[in-house]
């Protein structure tokens, strides 16, 4: 078990001392008053759940640093306090789950955001509600739109403002048509995790078998092996990547047996349409779903090809999807055309070239990851930042010098090292700008220029990593 001193130097900061509990006893007490909930009152709660009520008091009573713990109390229940609309359609539970300050729902967003909870749901039937809705309501929107990425609560609600004029297909219900792969891929990842948790298979009725085969049916149109496939999309706008290259279908590909992807994880607009860790997430999520067909459903025929797919994109971004320096090993390319031309980079939302473990794409410990991460966090990423405030990753959603604190919040997830996930964590708790909640992104030098005070998906995260230190290096927090 480290040592307090040995936790003092890998912190590194000018405060660190102060943070991790080495301060006098009148300087934590004279902090105390100020830290005080941000939660809303029960009474205006949207969702409770008693098992992560006691998960929170658990954890919060580990964490020896007061703002640290003000801060995960603030931020690990931000979904189910802020978000959740629960009732019921045709006689069923459903869920609606919305980002925080935009009042809709991404399919990606939605499954990250309530994900730290699965751990939970056995033991509560609350929760399990919850989610029971949340597959139904994402399996019900995938069958109006495989191609949309954020819906609205109701068929007749007007789309979001900004998708009013968009050139694309219409449909009701839709907020935004942003043809994503991870969007198909999160509510695979939701429905198995729920699952694996609990052993329910409610959820998973003739309607939820229906999506999921247009999932399957979406993933190999976008293979894009005969032609552009239906899906195109334009947006008057004066900001490039909120639209798409040549009439809405994106820069050319030379088709290899990978999936295209029009935006990426953050709503950007592609440059070469094969994005990599999307494809890599792909593969996951397909073996997830033969796995539930096989044991659910005993339907080895859509297994069968759910895996024969996964084989397949998994080979072609193996094979056309590492780049190779000069006299370095391989590591992954961010983006490819199939032509040959790839572009480095990445960005801060996941599925991210960091984010791989996370998603269950690779071990922490894979070479080839190991590479990849040591570019992600560097100056060869152009969209890594290092200032006065933090470093970490962002990309072109905010742009230069804004950092996200998810891209922190990944590295630690996907880090082994003590040191590294302390230093995580002093960025973290000192970036929020005094309002105990974390944000989409912060200026490097200055975090009280920061985007998006309410956005619940970064908030749960933080709170999922919590729990995640408090599991793998308790030390950390009671130091």
């Amino acid at each position: 078990m480290p040592t307090r001193r040995e936790l003092l130097k890998w912190m590194g900061l000018a405060g660190a001392a102060s943070a991790l509990g080495a301060g006098t006893g009148v300087a934590l007490a004279a902090a105390a008053p100020r830290l005080t909930s941000k939660r809303p009152p029960p009474s205006g709660r949207k969702f409770v759940s008693q098992a992560v009520e006691r998960q929170l008091a658990a954890v919060r009573a580990s964490i020896a640093d007061p703002k640290l713990a003000w801060m995960f109390e603030n931020c690990y229940p931000n979904t189910l306090d802020t978000t959740v609309q629960i009732g019921t359609l045709d006689g069923k539970p459903d869920t609606f789950v919305i980002t925080g300050d935009i009042d809709a729902m991404w399919l990606r967003d939605s499954s990250a955001q309530v994900h730290p909870y699965l751990p939970l749901a056995s033991r509560d039937a609350a929760l399990r509600q919850l989610y029971r809705g949340l597959i139904r309501r994402q399996a019900r929107c995938i069958r109006i739109d495989p191609y949309a990425n954020a819906f609205m609560p109701g068929p007749h609600d007007s789309p979001l403002s900004w998708s009013v004029h968009d050139v694309t297909d219409k449909y009701p219900g839709v907020g935004e048509r942003k043809w994503e792969v991870d969007s198909l891929c999160y509510p695979v990842r939701l429905a198995h995790g729920y699952w694996q948790a609990t052993g329910d298979t409610e959820p998973f009725d003739d309607d939820w078998r229906q999506a999921m085969h247009l999932v399957l049916s979406t993933f190999v149109e976008q293979q894009r092996k005969h032609d552009r496939g239906p899906y195109h999309f334009q947006r008057v706008s004066e900001v490039p990547t909120e639209t798409q290259f040549l009439a809405g279908y994106g820069n050319p590909t030379r088709p290899n047996g990978m999936i295209h992807s029009m935006f990426r994880p953050s709503d950007d607009a592609c440059l070469y349409p094969l994005l990599v860790p999307s494809n890599l997430f792909a593969t996951v999520s397909l073996r997830q779903l033969a796995q539930m067909s096989r044991a659910i459903h005993h339907d080895n025929d859509f297994a069968a090809r759910c895996e024969a797919l996964a084989t397949e994109v998994e080979q072609a971004t193996q094979r056309d999807g590492l780049m190779r320096e000069a006299g370095s090993e391989a590591h992954w390319a961010y983006e490819i055309d199939g032509y040959g031309n790839q572009l480095f980079m990445d960005d801060a939302n996941v599925p991210s070239l960091l984010g791989l473990p996370y998603l269950g794409c690779c071990q922490r410990s894979d070479p080839l990851y190991q590479r990849t991460r040591a570019r992600v966090w560097s100056t060869r990423n152009p969209y890594f930042f290092q200032g006065r405030a933090a470093e970490g990753v962002g990309g072109p959603h905010e742009g230069l010098r804004m950092i996200w604190p998810m891209s922190i919040m990944m590295r630690a997830l996907t880090s082994d090292e003590p040191a590294e996930i302390a230093q995580c964590l002093a960025w973290l708790r000192d970036t929020d700008a005094g309002t105990g909640f974390m944000h989409e992104a912060f200026d490097q030098d200055d975090p009280t220029h920061f985007t998006r005070p309410w956005f619940a998906w970064a908030n749960t995260l933080f709170g999922e990593l919590i729990v995640d230190i408090n599991q793998r290096h308790p030390a950390l927090l009671k130091a």
